[in-house]
């Protein structure tokens, strides 16, 4: 008796669950709020991309002539150096002892020259005296004939002698040069952006995937920016650019424009956005500002104090470009 009410009673709420669900699943959930406000461009027709800043030597990752261990590292990371500053040095004591060893050989060979010239002047005098014999009977013209030859073999020698010397300075030189390797220097005047390997470890030659040192000039940056290269044909060079700093759009800069780079590469630099297309290929854009200030920072106030926008080497910004409306395109095609 209680099972014939049982079973249409959870039939019923069977229903009234799925009934439940349905309209619960209908709703629209609320978009999520961003976390900060996207930067809005101030052109009415614009091109945008996503940019990385950079130096504006680029970023240089150093490396090392010669593998080895290092024994002194000379800068930290933030110092600023002049081109041809050392930054770090391989350990080089086995051709400290093997220089001295060609300095005493070059010394010897010095030396050698000294007594092959004592011994050519001794030769040549005793030729002058045998010369001066005027009786022709005192002297043989066999012996006489002998002592030419002795005075031209110890020229001969002074001049193997002479061309040791420059053999055994070369190998010094070519020794110094080869200690010189061994020490690292600064290729430009910039400021160290990376500072990767520490005294004691083995530093590697060749191209690494985490460089040992980077560095560059920081005094100007640059941004690459990545334009699509379906909005490629609407970059123009003298056309107005502001950067945003992803993050914060009330910090931003003017931009001026350095060069466009000629081959178009596949995209690198994502957004994030859900419609945003992996597989297109972009044109790389270059453009300088003043890291030193002369943009906006009202987000932090930081720039207002230091003179110096907070924006740093590797920063994503958010690029914006004057440009032509993309309903120009057959106008322009036509002209």
């Amino acid at each position: 008796m209680i099972s014939r009410y049982v079973l249409p009673a959870l039939a019923a709420l069977g229903v009234l669950f799925a009934v439940y669900s349905v309209v619960t699943g209908q709703r629209q959930v609320p978009a999520a709020q961003p976390v900060t406000e996207p930067a809005q461009p101030q052109y009415a027709s614009y091109v945008a991309g996503a940019g990385i800043v950079e130096a504006s030597t680029e970023n240089i990752a150093v490396g090392t002539f010669v593998p080895g261990v290092v024994s002194e590292v000379f800068v930290k990371v933030g110092d600023r150096v002049k081109a041809g500053a050392p930054l770090f040095k391989v350990d080089d004591r086995d051709l400290q002892a093997e220089l001295e060893v060609r300095k005493a050989a070059a010394k010897s060979a010095a030396a050698n020259v000294a007594t092959a010239n004592a011994t050519l002047a001794d030769v040549k005098n005793q030729l002058e005296l045998w010369q001066a014999v005027t009786d022709s009977r005192a002297v043989s013209k066999d012996d006489l004939e002998r002592k030419r030859y002795a005075v031209q073999i110890q020229e001969a020698k002074v001049a193997q002698a002479q061309a040791d010397v420059q053999s055994a300075e070369a190998q010094v030189k070519a020794t110094q040069i080869e200690m010189d390797r061994r020490l690292v220097k600064a290729p430009v005047d910039g400021e160290l952006l990376q500072v990767k390997i520490r005294l004691g470890e083995y530093a590697p030659a060749g191209v690494l995937a985490q460089p040992l040192m980077m560095i560059g000039n920081t005094a100007v940056l640059h941004v690459r920016v990545d334009v699509d290269e379906n909005d490629a044909w609407r970059v123009r060079p003298d056309a107005p650019a502001t950067g945003y700093v992803r993050g914060n759009r009330d910090i931003n800069t003017g931009l001026r424009f350095v060069r466009i780079e000629p081959y178009v590469v596949p995209k690198r630099s994502l957004t994030g956005d859900s419609t945003e297309r992996v597989d297109t290929r972009v044109l790389q854009v270059l453009y300088a500002f003043d890291a030193g200030g002369g943009g906006n920072a009202n987000g932090n106030g930081n720039a207002a104090a230091t003179g110096k926008l907070p924006i740093y080497v590797g920063q994503q910004m958010d690029v914006f470009v004057d440009a032509p409306p993309a309903s120009a395109k057959a106008v322009a095609v036509a002209k």
